[in-house]
């Protein structure tokens, strides 16, 4: 699962992840003690909004939600573009939606925009300038793979190919309808059709998976903290994982590695 630098550069391969919380600073404090991360302040455009850091390098973003927009807390997978403006085009030409954007983020840091797939679930589009995406992916503390669970792969699958360039294999061996996108030969990401079992609540989203050196001792922590497990530690064929939500409800999945 784990992704070169080289790779997240790519125009299509995730490379970045981003938070909207409705408490900036109780949100700081809840994955500074699970993952180690440390803030400074990113671009204040959209509201107040940290950057996070891991060893000196940067692996996320939160932002914090203006009082009146009642959204739903959710990380957000950013997928790479050449260029946001072409790539948001190719959205809707797909059948997909851009919400916000493409607009300059600041500091020459690159050009985003915020779409979602013809089933409704919500990704953004990052062309990197000064600041190209996570700096570092696959160690405890960070973005290690992201999923889009969706009721089934034949609907999405189409969008995702034609929009990204991705080349989609199918996973005979998962028993289990699987889509593991590839660029270039390497698996950058995944899609997960589960079909009924999709959460009413909500609907077809990106999931984003963080890697951890001890699932059961996060999934603990995670709880500590004032956050939920959601599906308890349980074994696969990519490691140890188990699916939490944060504090205030934004759900991600912990990984430890074989």
């Amino acid at each position: 699962m784990t992704t070169e630098a080289a790779t997240r550069r790519m125009p299509g391969a995730p490379c970045w992840v981003s938070l909207l919380a409705n408490s900036l600073s109780a949100t700081q404090e809840f994955y500074g003690a699970l993952f180690g991360w440390e803030f400074r302040p990113g671009p204040q455009h959209f509201g107040p909004y940290a950057r996070a850091f891991l060893d000196g390098r940067e692996v996320a973003g939160v932002g914090e939600l203006a009082p009146d927009r009642h959204l739903p807390v959710s990380w957000t997978t950013y997928l790479s573009s050449d260029d946001a403006d072409v790539t948001a085009e190719q959205i809707r030409c797909c059948g997909g939606t851009v919400g916000v954007g493409p607009l300059d983020a600041d500091d020459d840091a690159g050009r985003m925009a915020i779409g979602s797939d013809p089933q409704g679930a919500i990704f953004g589009i990052w062309q990197g300038r000064s600041m190209m995406g996570t700096a570092i992916t696959g160690e405890p503390g960070t973005a290690v793979w992201n999923e889009l669970v969706t009721q089934d792969t034949e609907s999405v699958g189409p969008f995702y190919e034609h929009v990204f360039g991705f080349e989609a294999e199918p996973s005979a061996s998962a028993g289990f309808d699987y889509l593991t996108l590839q660029l270039k030969g390497h698996a950058v990401a995944g899609i997960h059709g589960v079909g009924n079992a999709l959460p009413r609540d909500r609907g077809s989203h990106w999931m984003t998976y963080f890697a951890v050196s001890d699932t059961d001792a996060a999934s603990r922590r995670v709880t500590e903290l004032g956050g939920h497990v959601l599906q308890p530690p349980r074994d696969s064929a990519h490691g140890r994982l188990a699916t939490v939500a944060d504090s205030e409800g934004a759900v991600f999945t912990i990984l430890q590695q074989h």
